[in-house]
């Protein structure tokens, strides 16, 4: 069975009926990690909001803290245009206020991150590691102020994508992310552009990371987490 639900509460909801979660956060947290897993990184999430901690965990894995986003000098951060020019081996510890958190709480369950760019390389991975078990979609959303869950389109459609790739049995919730993938497609470009979250990414000058997630089936690249960092699968 296929299920979806948002974010760190639906993840607590299905942890006991899930034999393996995918984390969908497009704006743009898991199009970052397949864009760097793709050129053989290592990506580490870490919850984004103490730089300290930050710098601490990554010298113990050995790994270079990702900049703000905003950081000048070409640094890496949760940009995914910023990632492109990884190197194989390199290993990156990746802060983010949602999809790192969510891809740690996965516990003792598999974790993979997907979006549109590797909806269906995820699919298949999903498939494997779940076996005969359910498979558990997160669109991962935003927070309002007060910590609330924000419902994200973009993150509904991609979680959509993956699930019409699995083609399998779901419930009523995955149904509904599926067919919002089905509905936005013939438009999916101005739909993602026009959301709360791509609008927000434009105007701060991030339009390169919306184009690169708008690529849709570009990448092979499955990234499961193993020993706290993303991997190709």
């Amino acid at each position: 069975m296929i299920r979806c639900e948002w974010a760190r509460e639906g993840m607590e909801a299905l942890r006991p009926q899930v034999a393996v979660f995918v984390i969908v956060d497009v704006l743009s947290f898991s199009t970052a990690v397949d864009i760097a897993v793709g050129r053989g990184a290592r990506i580490y999430p870490f919850p984004l909001g103490d730089p300290e901690a930050a710098r601490v965990a990554a010298e113990k894995v050995g790994a270079v803290a990702a900049a703000p986003k905003r950081a000048a000098g070409g640094q890496f951060s949760l940009s995914p245009a910023s990632l492109r020019h990884l190197n194989p081996g390199d290993r990156l510890l990746l802060p983010s206020p949602n999809g790192s958190r969510l891809s740690l709480a996965g516990g003792d369950i598999p974790v993979l991150t997907g979006c549109l760019r590797n909806a269906g390389a995820v699919a298949a991975k999903a498939r494997e590691l779940a076996g005969p078990g359910d498979i558990g979609l997160i669109p991962a959303g935003e927070r309002w102020p007060g910590d609330t869950l924000r419902p994200a389109i973009e993150d509904l459609i991609g979680a959509g994508a993956i699930i019409d790739a699995l083609d399998g049995a779901m419930t009523a919730e995955a149904r509904v992310a599926r067919d919002a993938w089905r509905s936005a497609q013939p438009e999916l470009d101005a739909v993602i552009r026009d959301s709360l979250s791509g609008r927000e990414l434009i105007e701060r000058g991030f339009e390169v990371d919306v184009d690169l997630a708008l690529q849709s089936e570009v990448s092979a690249v499955a990234p499961v987490l193993r020993d706290g960092a993303y991997i190709a699968g």
